[in-house]
């Protein structure tokens, strides 16, 4: 049976780095307030000038290439997830096939915020397994810092996000039980404006930019900290069992959880409720903060990298976001 594996992963992370030490300058917070609450001490911010999520996105996407002994060429579909585009339109994706100059492929963007990736990679998986494409390349990459509140109106969101992007190539594969085995997608959109920046959207006053929208902080995120945390608590854990038992998996099958990196103790307590040791979850959101549709990718590229993914290793991705939305992915890698 004709299914989907990872064959090589990549990412790039902005070189400036800001401490929470940094943060405490321009607004009335702390380290020890931070990293209590959710386990960061710093973040990159992008360059202005140099980085772009389109460009970041393809920085990534080349050294997931380069690991998979590819070229651009190979790359027969581009998902690429996040939000915040360069550009109201065109999506970030197209820019990315520019990037690569490889002619006249499909680009798809996507918007599901923190589950962007393993919806990306759903997509990605479900095209491979059609027989419509061979090699797909699945892209997150974000940068949030041009687009927050840091001030200490919104420090409670601001302290949680970083920029960067990952990158995953996808290629067929005939071998039985390996690649990706299955994804499980939710959301539930009564809870949207939990978690949500409401302007500049298009059913508002003429015109969309506005001094009110400033004025008011509606251009910048807005969280119900306690609501998303709750439900967070309860969808990871969910989301992981059911993929598991979608395989016939127990929680002590896997060898390494990958969680979206939105909150330390979020992803402390989904380990303890799944009852896994410290060696079977990747957290890296200590350095990175909050990258949305980019942390679980920068994760799996680091985790490779230092040895914690091996060849047959039972892997679980997991995210849970705006929207509300949550999903995973179990693979054999």
């Amino acid at each position: 049976m004709r299914t989907s594996r990872i064959v090589g992963v990549g990412r790039y992370l902005p070189e400036r780095i800001v401490t929470n030490h940094d943060l405490a300058q321009i607004m009335d917070t702390s380290d020890e307030w931070i990293q209590e609450r959710t386990g960061i001490r710093e973040r990159r911010f992008f360059e202005l000038g140099k980085d772009t999520t389109a460009n970041m996105g393809t920085r990534a996407a080349r050294m997931a290439l380069e690991n998979a002994g590819l070229t651009p060429q190979d790359v027969d579909f581009i998902v690429f997830a996040t939000l915040s585009p360069d550009y109201d339109f065109p999506g970030s994706g197209v820019l990315v096939q520019r990037e690569l100059e490889v002619p006249t492929i499909g680009a798809l963007d996507i918007r599901t915020q923190c589950t962007g990736f393993v919806y990306g990679l759903s997509i990605a998986d479900q095209f491979i397994k059609t027989g419509m494409y061979n090699t797909v390349l699945v892209i997150g990459s974000e940068i949030h810092s041009s687009g927050l509140d840091m001030t200490t109106r919104g420090r409670g969101v601001s302290v949680l996000f970083g920029d960067g992007a990952g990158a995953a190539v996808l290629q067929a594969t005939d071998e039985p039980n390996r690649g990706i085995l299955s994804t499980h997608l939710h959301s539930e959109g009564k809870y949207a404006e939990e978690l949500a920046v409401i302007d500049p959207g298009s059913s508002r006053a003429v015109p969309r930019t506005q001094t009110r929208m400033i004025e008011e902080g509606t251009i910048f995120p807005v969280m119900n900290g306690n609501h998303v945390f709750k439900h967070a608590s309860t969808r990871f854990p969910e989301v992981i069992k059911e993929a598991l038992a979608a395989n016939n998996q127990q929680p002590t099958d896997i060898d390494l959880l990958i969680p979206h990196q939105a909150n330390l103790r979020i992803s402390q307590m989904v380990q303890k409720l799944l009852g896994l040791k410290s060696d079977q979850v990747f957290n890296n959101i200590q350095r990175y903060g909050n990258t949305t549709a980019a942390s679980i990718p920068i994760a799996m590229s680091e985790a490779w990298e230092q040895g914690k993914i091996k060849e047959n290793d039972l892997v679980c991705l997991a995210a849970f976001g705006s929207g509300f939305t949550w999903a995973s992915a179990l693979i054999r890698w």
